[in-house]
């Protein structure tokens, strides 16, 4: 269990920032940034706290999720003028899940004890704090090559740079990252 100011919904900001960033569709991320869509997670998140019946730092974290899913759901669906697909609403909630699984997983291997997962929790934290740091091409190197398996080659293409010029983005963003997490 941990202390009730540890689930305050603001303390996620990152880690929810994060999440969007990677389930933003480019099309989207033109339009629309991550941050405006976390701003309206963590306001309906205040809202309902009342109705939160967790009592850890990964269930405020999955039940955050949830409500960030929604709200990429939505405003997909708003900026498409399509209309309401609960299929699309259903992928966009486990690409959500598949991320913060593939940050976890990148943190630690199977770690099972409470305060084992109760540290890895507080390390994806600092982990996605430390990235809002780096400059932004840096930021998305790392986040599309690791988090969304993404070549080099392609996100070279994205970025209108060399592979190698990536290689290097992402190898001195690292370095950044391990400097900040030690």
């Amino acid at each position: 269990m941990t202390d009730s100011k540890a689930l305050e919904p603001e303390n996620f900001r990152s880690y929810l920032r994060l999440l969007a960033r990677l389930q933003l569709p480019q099309k989207l991320a033109a339009k629309l940034d991550a941050s405006d869509v976390v701003q309206l997670t963590l306001v309906q998140a205040y809202r309902a706290l009342d109705g939160f019946r967790g009592r850890t730092e990964a269930e405020m974290a999955a039940w955050l999720r949830q409500i960030l899913a929604r709200n990429l759901a939505h405003a997909a669906r708003d900026h498409g003028r399509q209309k309401r697909d609960a299929g699309r609403e259903v992928s966009i909630a486990a690409a959500v899940d598949q991320s913060s699984a593939r940050l976890e997983a990148w943190l630690a291997a199977d770690q099972s004890s409470p305060s084992e997962k109760a540290e890895r929790n507080d390390q994806l934290l600092h982990l996605a704090a430390a990235l809002e740091t780096l400059p932004n091409d840096q930021r998305e190197a790392i986040e599309l090559h690791y988090w969304q398996g993404w070549t080099l080659a392609q996100i070279a293409e994205r970025q209108s740079r060399t592979p190698a010029s990536v290689a290097g983005l992402v190898h001195r963003g690292l370095a950044k990252l391990r400097g900040q997490l030690v």
